[in-house]
């Protein structure tokens, strides 16, 4: 978009010039000529030939073989000529189109518009210039990015060159500038019309990605030869009208007087009588409401079919996910039961050992457990999608319920070796809660933390108590999350690529279960995170509503 000041021009093409069309069209000519002259003295060889022909099978290897080299350069001088016949045909659209809107470019608009003044200027017949300018596209550019802006671009040539007839000429000026050339102006208020349909063709909605769009133009107008009599002193007054028609209500202004402005200027229709004035402009304001109405209505068809379409994307992308999560779920219930399976056959077929007991009952129990937990959390989300989860409110102490919670997770962290630290309150810290549910909080943040942290890593946990709120960070430094994960880390059956590939078990449900437990102590969570393997943290902040612990905080590590 244009403001105070007439941006750069993009550069276009590069031209081309007359001496390059001499330069090539001497080697076609000289190619050509090559052509002729080999295939001359071929026919003459064998006119030879042909005379003093030897008996069959005596011709002289000397003739064959120049025969065949004749030919050869033949059919490589054609070649040759028609690849440069060809370069010759694209440095030639080259010149004339722009490369990004695939209309006619500066240059070619130059030389048709010479071409359109000369004949108007013998046959007396006015010609009308369209300078359009795209409302607020540098802002387009600036939010949306320049890939957006090249489609905006495209889309609005097309719309321009749709809205006049075959024998106008519609040209990219530069940046998001455009020159429309109207032959044959009958009367200046045709142009009123056409330049008025111009802004009714780009405001239409158009979906550009994820977005949908309506484009506006400020559009100046001069005419040929009142307001100037060659192409450069039209377009320069055109610009200087598309200014005025910035600060307009109508999007477009003439460089002159307007056609409502002008004494006589109204068309001979007009002035007829069978056509009274009244009758006249109550007819094109009939007119135009009738085309607002149909233009309102096109509009709302157009956002429906894209809502439609959304809203289908969305259902497929649901279904989707359920069938990824039903295969996720039928892989993590049979994974339980391969070792329970095989505790099963060892004690079927294994001679009684009190010493094989203790192993073979913690594999079940461990088992059991996994699987105890994938139907809770199925069964969390079961009653959040219900309504039906509940928390049983009581004082506890957060400090036990944390410690109770990394016992439970020490475990799996030590087993991958990972370093542990805490900064916990020394004393008891009182809440209102209900104590299973903030331990399923606890244990599930610090398992998630261990599950996607490499061997070796790091993992912490920090709480800070002010007056007001308790707050509880996790962080680790395993594989982080990109800043499209960030967004839908809480969305229930969604699990990162990354994240699978690391470490496959879960049903991608947990953190959806730990947000909802969260919220239902009137708190909330936050995921940060440096990007992909910078590690992450979950924030969780509840409400402040017991006693100040009696000593600030201690702090433990341990490898």
């Amino acid at each position: 978009m244009r403001s105070t000041s007439r941006p750069e021009v993009e550069p276009g093409p590069p031209r081309f010039t007359a001496a390059a069309a001499e330069t090539l069209a001497r080697e076609l000519g000289d190619l050509r000529q090559q052509i002729e002259q080999a295939r001359a003295a071929l026919g003459r060889l064998q006119e030879s030939a042909m005379a003093e022909r030897p008996p069959v099978g005596q011709v002289a290897p000397e003739l064959l073989a120049a025969n065949q080299q004749l030919v050869l350069a033949a059919l490589r001088a054609q070649t040759d000529a028609d690849a440069a016949t060809e370069a010759l045909d694209r440095v030639s659209r080259a010149a004339d189109i722009d490369m990004l809107t695939d209309l006619p470019n500066r240059a070619s608009l130059l030389e048709r518009f010479k071409y359109a003044i000369a004949i108007a200027g013998r046959t007396g017949t006015q010609l009308a210039l369209l300078f359009v300018d795209l409302d607020k596209f540098k802002q387009i550019n600036d939010t949306l990015g320049h890939a957006v802006g090249d489609q905006v671009l495209k889309i609005a040539a097309k719309r321009l060159a749709s809205a006049v007839r075959g024998s106008d000429m519609v040209s990219r000026h530069g940046g998001d500038e455009f020159l429309v050339l109207l032959t044959e102006v009958a009367h200046p208020s045709d142009v009123m019309q056409i330049a008025a349909k111009l802004n009714t063709a780009l405001a239409l909605p158009a979906r550009v990605g994820e977005r949908v769009l309506s484009l506006t133009a400020s559009i100046g107008i001069s005419l040929f030869p009142g307001d100037g009599a060659d192409a450069a002193t039209l377009i320069d007054r055109a610009d200087a009208a598309m200014y005025r028609a910035k600060n307009g209500s109508e999007g477009f202004a003439f460089y002159g007087r307007s056609p409502a402005s002008s004494p006589g200027a109204e068309p001979r229709a007009l002035s007829a009588p069978h056509y009274p004035l009244a009758d006249v402009r109550g007819s094109l304001a009939d007119q135009a409401r009738r085309h607002a109405r149909l233009r309102d209505a096109n509009e709302k068809l157009v956002v429906a079919a894209l809502s439609s379409q959304r809203l289908q994307g969305a259902a497929e992308e649901a279904h989707r996910r359920q069938t990824h999560f039903l295969a996720v779920l039928a892989h993590e219930l049979r994974g339980p039961l391969m070792p329970m399976q095989h505790a099963a056959t060892l004690l079927r077929h294994t001679p009684f050992d009190g010493s094989i007991l203790p192993r073979i009952q913690g594999m079940i129990e461990r088992q059991v457990a996994h699987m105890a937990r994938l139907v809770g959390d199925l069964l969390d989300v079961s009653r959040l999608s219900t309504g039906k989860l509940r928390i049983e409110r009581r004082a506890v102490d957060l400090v036990r319920i944390l410690e109770e919670a990394v016992d439970a997770c020490r475990p799996a962290m030590d087993l991958r070796l990972q370093r542990f630290t805490a900064q916990i309150p020394a004393g008891p810290l009182e809440f209102e809660g209900d104590p299973v549910r903030l331990w399923q909080i606890l244990s599930n943040l610090l398992d998630n933390a261990s599950k996607y942290t490499e061997e070796g890593g790091r993992i912490g946990i920090v709480v800070e108590v002010t007056e007001t709120s308790i707050v509880m960070t996790v962080s680790d430094s395993g594989i982080g999350m990109s800043a499209e994960s960030l967004s839908t880390v809480f969305e229930p059956f969604v699990q990162d690529t990354r994240a699978i590939e690391f470490n496959s078990s879960g049903l991608g449900i947990g953190l959806t279960v730990v947000r909802e437990l969260i919220q239902a102590h009137d708190g909330s969570i936050v995921a940060r995170s440096g990007g992909i393997g910078r590690g992450s943290e979950f924030i969780v902040t509840l409400p402040r509503n017991g006693a100040m612990p009696a000593v600030a905080s201690a702090s433990t590590a341990t490898g």
